[in-house]
């Protein structure tokens, strides 16, 4: 069983209005490049290269209006690479089909990054092939997008890189098994214990960030 502390946010980032347009694709199961898994909620897009930010754009939730002020909210779980061009959101057909015909395929819109009402929870997994030696950590079903993930080593704690399909990774496997610190885009952090080091297991924390 997991338990976790959290610390104070910080103050908000800037609520800042993206310009671009939205095209559409077919997102099968769900799974993306974030690589969360499939996905029952097809209200899901693809984030273009420059937004992604080598994956730190993975589970934001973007609310979405187009020209003919009609509005979505969709979860970020998949890259669209060039050509798709800074400011564009790849759109699944499911969520594309509630602001315009498919047939249209190209349309202009505003979105920006919201932190909506979920009763969901945090949960942690450990890459396959993950051990004392490697590891890769993902954080899954947060409300607000992940800034950075820590491991805790002996009294401190370390800083790990992230991966172009959202995990971190410990290169030679330090702190794996260990405690875990995640911090969102607001500065909220949440500490965790009690997560195993078993590859492939989806583990919740029954933590989660605050709502902005």
């Amino acid at each position: 069983m997991a338990s976790i502390a959290a610390s104070s946010a910080g103050p908000d980032p800037p609520r800042h209005h993206c310009t671009g347009v939205a095209t559409a694709y077919e997102a099968g199961d769900g799974n993306g490049a974030c690589l969360f898994g499939p996905s029952l909620d097809l209200m899901i897009a693809a984030m273009n290269t420059t937004d992604y930010e080598t994956s730190r754009a993975c589970g934001a939730y973007v609310l979405v209006r187009a020209a003919n002020s009609k509005t979505i909210r969709v979860r970020i779980t998949s890259e669209c690479p060039l050509p798709c061009a800074h400011g564009q959101l790849d759109l699944n057909q499911e969520a594309f089909a509630e602001l315009a015909d498919l047939e249209v395929g190209r349309i202009p819109i505003t979105w920006q990054m919201v932190s909506p009402s979920t009763s969901d929870t945090i949960s942690i997994k450990y890459k396959t092939g993950s051990s004392s030696y490697w590891g890769g950590i993902q954080a899954i079903g947060h409300r607000n997008p992940v800034a950075g993930l820590e491991v805790k080593t002996g009294d401190d704690w370390l800083r790990l890189p992230r991966t172009e399909d959202n995990y971190f990774l410990s290169a030679g496997g330090s702190g794996c098994g260990n405690s875990i610190r995640i911090t969102d885009i607001y500065g909220e952090r949440l500490t965790i214990t009690g997560i195993a080091l078993r590859p492939d297991i989806v583990q919740s924390t029954g933590a989660q960030f605050a709502r902005h």
